[in-house]
């Protein structure tokens, strides 16, 4: 369910307000805070997923079968944390969230539009329906 207007606007005031008084924390907030975490998430399921190649080798060696399916559960869980967490990384030129350049401005704006269009689609579409 996208924001009304007043509810947007009251968004913007509080992102202006955290930027004029701890302009700090609030740049820590955007891309490199964001883009640190999300590099350290993917290191930690880079080294999982050699935890779980090392489970899988010991429970084979050990010839323990349960052993075995936890490495791999480990692994594949571990793989799939490193993607989505690269996914997500924002690149190095690039601001996450709601940043104040024109650029994250007008993105805002594009989404904001499709928003717009979606919602009103929705509606229609319940409009139609509700004729019927």
């Amino acid at each position: 369910m996208p924001l009304s207007e007043h509810e947007q606007r009251m968004l913007e005031q509080m992102e202006r307000a955290l930027y004029a008084e701890d302009p700090k924390f609030a740049t820590a907030l955007e891309g490199s805070g964001l883009r640190t975490y999300t590099r350290r998430r993917v290191y930690q399921a880079v080294a999982g997923f050699l935890v779980g190649i090392a489970l899988l080798m010991a429970g084979m060696v050990a010839k323990q079968v349960w052993l075995s399916v936890v490495g791999f559960l480990v692994m594949l869980g571990c793989a799939v944390l490193a993607v989505t967490g690269w996914r997500k990384a924002p690149k190095p030129g690039e601001q996450a969230g709601g940043g104040a350049g024109p650029q994250a401005r007008r993105q805002s704006r594009q989404r904001r539009s499709v928003m717009d269009r979606i919602e009103q689609r929705w509606q229609k579409r319940r409009d139609e329906q509700g004729g019927h």
